[in-house]
């Protein structure tokens, strides 16, 4: 048979879907997997709204003129000593904290960037009939072109660089050069960062002694070793996000959360996703809710019978047993004794920057790269967190690494960051629109066995926990869990991101956290009465939530066996089992 169009070779994508998905995942590595028609939409609208708004025209051209006379006036004084700044930076920009910044002429080109830099956001927000997400994007997309020229990140304006530069007499230079050089090395090769080698799962993180006792295409099971004589007759059980590996809730010894509960005397349970390759394209959330959360639950039932189960969620596993849990709850499951969300979302109205990078566009485009490969990569994942707080993860660690010639030393959750998972396509796609744009949790609207599922539903206490610098699961949207949910609640507020804030064992100086229970028939309070009406602790909440699982729990007995022998399900392996090492 002829081939119909003799100039498309037989092997290229036939015009239709196929051809503008195989267009866009060849144009993705251009993008950085970033949708251009969204950025595009984004910028057509602030600037068309611009562009018919004089007032705010003029506004802004008063502004620069401002700027420019401040800047001229300090410029005029700015080689005097102790000459005070017109603009300091924000409080968590420590760009230019050296002393040398205060110093003529690198105080200058510091305030005229500050300027600039301010300049700039009042253009891009507030401009009237912008949309707010559109207004967001290019706010942020601004933001990170001048974080990008920001006179930091270049030798000849930096003064510690140069300070560096007479100290060292360029040995500075060139150690950065070997720096960037290996790291490209390992990046091209696949490697994770220099030092991560230090911390091997199994052997130096992911320690606690355990078994795995059970294994399923997505999950495996692992119960850990008693400590104590006794035990609280609920086991807890551990559910972690699929795109992070478990053991960040079992780092080292001294910051493992999931050792502190085996020795407060708890039995714990911790499932550890498979890290999903192209031929798990089609695995769906409903095979992430029944392989996962419920598999494990039935199991962990089997091991204690006539047990309830204290259930944790972390991030989207935490979002996942939310649904689990209000599933279970109207089929008239009362499986779970209590339910503790960390950073977890279950409202996605306002999910924070990172809706920044999802829309419909957004979507589409990203469902067009994992329709290539069947997956999400791990690497594009991190590197949206790390533009999201670019300043402390991409141009410091340039100025550090590359310019100073200095390598910090990687820490155990640093090298857990690097260790990656993947999304499968179907499953990745249906959370975004399910969860991002459509809100159908939230909405009621979600369906577990073809019924929707309410959060209402729920009736047993929730221990629920945000982290003030959360860039993933801003605590503000954490909170609207108040608004989904008519059982007691108690929330808390602790200091640190996303990561950091959960991995918060007792005894690290500066940590704290804020506590407030609303009862099921408390009144709500808004974020902002919510941080006047909450208690403050100095410290970690690790042990305010074991007393608390302690009140929701019955009194210590017998250790518990190992495994489910009766049903089939015993010990196949020591922790930290086989899908936690795959890459």
């Amino acid at each position: 048979m002829n081939n119909p169009r003799p100039d498309l070779h037989p092997s290229a994508p036939r015009p239709g879907p196929r051809l503008d998905r195989w267009t866009h995942t060849q144009l993705s590595p251009y993008t950085q997997g970033v949708s251009t028609a969204s950025l595009r939409m984004a910028f057509d609208d602030w600037l068309t709204h611009l562009s018919f708004n004089p007032a705010q025209q003029l506004k802004l051209w008063q502004g620069a003129i401002q700027s420019a006379q401040q800047w001229a006036h300090f410029a005029a004084q700015a080689h005097q000593p102790h000459c005070k700044p017109c603009i300091e930076p924000m409080v968590q920009d420590t760009r230019f904290a050296h002393a040398g910044w205060a110093t003529w002429p690198f105080n200058a080109i510091s305030q005229a960037f500050l300027l600039s830099q301010q300049w700039w956001h009042d253009a891009t927000v507030g401009v009237r009939g912008v949309s707010p997400h559109h207004e967001a994007v290019v706010n942020f997309t601004v933001r990170q072109i001048l974080d990008m020229v920001s006179p930091a990140n270049f030798w000849m304006s930096n003064p510690e660089v140069l300070e560096h530069l007479q100290k060292t007499g360029g040995a500075n230079v060139r150690q950065g050069f070997q720096n960037w050089l290996e790291d490209v090395q390992r990046w091209q090769a696949g490697l994770p960062p220099q030092g991560a080698e230090a911390y091997q799962v199994g052997r130096d993180v992911a320690m606690t002694p355990g078994q795995v006792i059970y294994r399923n295409h997505l999950i495996e099971l692992i119960q850990y070793s008693p400590t104590t004589d006794q035990v609280r007759p609920e086991p807890v059980l551990i559910v972690p996000s699929w795109i992070m590996k478990y053991y960040i809730l079992d780092l080292s010894p001294h910051n493992s959360l999931i050792k502190y509960l085996v020795d407060q005397g708890h039995t714990v349970f911790a499932m550890s996703w498979a890290n999903p390759g192209a031929a798990d394209r089609d695995l769906s959330m409903d095979d992430y809710l029944h392989l996962g959360v419920m598999d494990a639950i039935d199991v962990v039932s089997a091991v204690l019978p006539q047990r309830q189960v204290h259930a944790l969620g972390y991030c989207l596993g935490g979002t996942l047993l939310s649904i689990a849990a209000a599933a279970m709850a109207r089929d008239g499951d009362m499986r779970l004794a209590s339910l503790t969300l960390l950073a977890a979302q279950t409202d996605f109205s306002e999910p924070g920057e990172l809706a920044l990078f999802i829309d419909d566009s957004q979507v589409a485009h990203l469902e067009d790269i994992m329709w290539d490969r069947g997956y999400l990569d791990s690497s594009q994942m991190a590197g949206a967190f790390q533009w999201m707080n670019s300043n402390d993860l991409i141009w410091s660690r340039l100025l550090r690494d590359y310019w100073l010639g200095e390598r910090s030393p990687v820490s155990d959750l640093m090298a857990w960051n690097a260790d990656g998972t993947r999304l499968p396509y179907r499953m990745h796609t249906e959370y975004l629109r399910r969860m991002f744009l459509n809100n159908d949790l939230a909405s009621g609207r979600y369906p577990v066995h073809d019924k929707p599922v309410a959060l209402t539903a729920i009736q047993c206490p929730i221990y629920a926990i945000g982290t003030v610098r959360d860039h993933v699961a801003p605590w503000r949207s954490v909170h609207k869990l108040h608004l989904l949910t008519n059982v007691d609640t108690t929330f808390v507020l602790t200091s640190g991101g996303h990561n950091v804030g959960i991995v918060n064992p007792p005894g690290v100086e500066g940590r704290s956290f804020q506590v407030l229970t609303r009862l099921h028939d408390g009144p709500y309070l808004d974020p902002d009465a919510w941080l006047q009406a909450a208690v403050h602790h100095e410290g970690s909440w690790w042990p305010h939530w074991v007393s608390w699982l302690r009140a929701h729990s019955g009194e210590p007995g017998p250790v518990p066996r190992m495994g489910a022998h009766d049903a089939g399900w015993g010990p196949i392996g020591d922790a930290p089992g086989q899908y936690v090492l795959q890459k």
